[in-house]
C-alpha cells in the first residue's frame, strides 16, 4: 500500500485505486465501525434522552461524512489537489 502525504508531488488516486493507499483504505473500517456505533447508540436506553440525541447526531454525522468522503475520492472530485489529504 502506498502512503500519500501533503508534501507528495504525485497526484492523489481516484477510482478504485483509492483502495490501494493506506490512509484512504482506513475509511472502510471507519465506515463499518461508524455504522456499528450508529446501531448501538440507536438501540441503547439512557435516562437522559437529550444526551442520546447528541451522541446519535455525532455518530450519524461522522458516518455520513466518511461515506461521502470515500465516494468523492472514488469519483475523483479532488482533482489531484493535495489539500484533500488535509481534509482526511
Amino acid at each position: 500500500l502506498a502512503m500519500s502525504s501533503a508534501t507528495s508531488t504525485s497526484s492523489l488516486p481516484s477510482g478504485l485505486s483509492v483502495l490501494t493507499t493506506f490512509p484512504d483504505v482506513l475509511l472502510i473500517p471507519e465506515i463499518i465501525f461508524g455504522g456499528l456505533v450508529w446501531i448501538l447508540v440507536a438501540s441503547s436506553k439512557v435516562p437522559e434522552p437529550m444526551l442520546q440525541g447528541w451522541v446519535m447526531f455525532v455518530s450519524v454525522f461522522c458516518f455520513v461524512m466518511s461515506t461521502a468522503l470515500l465516494c468523492l475520492y472514488i469519483c475523483g472530485a479532488h482533482g489531484g489537489s493535495s489539500s484533500w489529504v488535509t481534509l482526511v
